[in-house]
């Protein structure tokens, strides 16, 4: 019989709270249409495509708008840093560390360093790859040497590390409180890191779009590496912590 999301599977340890979100795997079609739209715009892009004109259009619009120049520069940039590495490591390590010592489990640790260990391959593969330099750059260039603007890694962290962090909080039945926070995070906190980023100029807007369909690629990634893998090397508890 198949589980519903967000129910541990036999043997996890049993949550505290029940679940009220449920842990975000994505679904075939999610992974089917974030594949699609990932590589038709890369390809579109390289092409010299609608892609580029479009990004151009709404980089010279909101560039208009000069709000790196203003007192929105300040809260704009923290919001941006929703999909920051650093901002998400401290949350994480947090995270991590107190379900691992209430629960007795490293788990949840491995799950966060396959994320990082594939985002960090995925992501700068592409960026080295098609090296693309930033708005504000003199040009949208590609092929260049300084150009790692293509995809966005804030989006592709968003989307991937704090869908983990959402899928940690439900499946060991965390707090409602801060099962709805990662749940937010995961899913709204993805479009607020976009909008700011878009809105200050720091990225094209395909840069996001693609960084966020990488994400959720490799979430399912690591979804299927847990069952597959983790689930069997480490069993569904992990055991004592490892000194």
């Amino acid at each position: 019989m198949r589980r519903s999301p967000g129910v541990p599977a036999a043997g996890t340890p049993a949550p505290e709270h029940t679940p009220v979100v449920t842990i975000g795997r994505p679904s075939w079609w999610a992974l089917a249409v974030a594949l699609v739209v990932g590589v038709v715009l890369t390809v579109d892009l390289l092409a010299g495509g609608l892609t580029q004109h479009v990004d151009g259009w709404i980089s010279d619009t909101v560039g208009g708008w000069g709000l790196r120049d203003t007192d929105a520069y300040g809260p704009l940039y923290w919001v941006t840093q929703i999909g920051g590495r650093g901002t998400m490591l401290l949350v994480l390590v947090g995270l991590v560390g107190w379900l691992g010592g209430r629960h007795r489990t490293i788990r949840p640790l491995l799950r966060v360093v396959v994320a990082l260990v594939l985002l960090t391959v995925a992501v700068y593969s592409l960026k080295y790859a098609i090296g693309r330099t930033a708005p504000g750059h003199g040009g949208d260039f590609l092929h260049h040497p300084e150009g790692q603007s293509f995809p966005s890694g804030h989006l592709a962290n968003a989307v991937l590390l704090w869908g983990v962090a959402r899928w940690q909080a439900a499946q060991y039945g965390m707090a409602p409180w801060a099962q709805r926070l990662f749940w937010g995070l995961a899913v709204v906190g993805p479009v607020l890191c976009t909008l700011a980023m878009i809105a200050l100029d720091f990225h094209w807007l395909s840069d996001a779009v693609v960084g966020a369909a990488v994400g959720v690629l490799l979430l399912g990634v690591v979804h299927a590496l847990d069952t597959l893998v983790l689930s069997r090397w480490v069993g569904a508890r992990a055991g004592p912590l490892l000194s």
